[in-house]
């Protein structure tokens, strides 16, 4: 027991059981910046997640596009005996835009090769994140291409 006037200990004195200020609530502001961090990064993480399946969706989507537009065959050039070309373009770019159309999507950009045969189809669709908001839109582009082939036992290109 302590004396009336004994000097107490210079630990004692400062406060804490190690003297100095009081450690009272560093962990609790410690536990809320880790968990503030932990929810950033598992947005960050769903947002590039759905982001990831946009583009590959968007590239399905333009390969199918190609795919169609790839169809469209000029049969009259085929048999003057031209070779296997493509349609004009606006028949081109109508089959592809139509396809896109039943998923709210249209054609960015239609390209043909030189010789006709190849088309490739440029698709872009805006990517809203679901838990970041407006930081994170952006633009997904995907890109399909077809080539008009022929041949009984294997694919010619002429």
């Amino acid at each position: 027991m302590a004396r009336a006037g004994a000097v107490r200990p210079f630990r004692a004195r400062l406060g804490g059981p190690f003297g100095g200020r009081s450690d009272r609530g560093a962990l609790s502001i410690f536990v809320a910046i880790c968990a503030a961090y932990v929810v950033l990064v598992i947005a960050l993480v769903i947002d590039a997640g759905g982001r990831l399946r946009l583009a590959e969706r968007v590239d399905g989507y333009a390969q199918e596009a190609a795919r169609v537009a790839g169809q469209q065959l000029d049969e009259a050039a085929l048999l003057r005996g031209e070779g296997y070309k493509l349609r004009a373009r606006s028949y081109v770019v109508e089959a592809a835009d139509s396809y896109l159309a039943e998923y709210g999507l249209s054609a960015a950009g239609v390209d043909f090769s030189p010789d006709g045969a190849t088309v490739t189809i440029t698709v872009q669709a805006e990517f809203r994140p679901v838990l970041l908001g407006e930081l994170g839109k952006r633009k997904v582009t995907g890109r399909g291409s077809a080539t008009l082939v022929h041949g009984v036992k294997e694919a010619e290109t002429d």
